[in-house]
């Protein structure tokens, strides 16, 4: 039996909701602790690893994390690729509630 060509595919909508899922049920209720922010992004990443392998799709995702104190410091980030564009792909959402910024990158790299 041939798998479609969309149960195989990265997609970004779809994988933006997983990456707010996982921020909202980690941090969303609460406020920047310093003490927390390290088991916050690991939890973040795990939670984002492990739904995206339920989904059973021939990919190897890479998973990044931070959570930043909003004190009116600035931050700029930037990622490059190089990859089948056809096949793999890449998802951003940057999350903020009164007192941090968490932001979170997926790559999906096709197997």
């Amino acid at each position: 039996m041939e798998v479609k060509s969309e149960e195989r595919a990265f997609v970004v909508d779809d994988v933006s909701e997983v990456i707010k899922e996982a921020i909202e049920s980690t941090i969303g209720g609460y406020a920047y602790e310093i003490d927390k922010v390290n088991n916050w992004t690991g939890q973040v990443v795990e939670n984002c690893l492990h739904t995206l392998t339920k989904e059973r799709k021939p990919y190897k995702y890479i998973v990044t994390s931070m959570i930043m104190q909003k004190n009116g410091a600035g931050l700029h980030t930037a990622s490059s690729c190089f990859w089948d564009n056809e096949t793999d792909g890449s998802c951003t959402v940057r999350w903020e509630n009164k007192t941090m910024y968490c932001i979170v990158s997926v790559f999906g790299l096709a197997i």
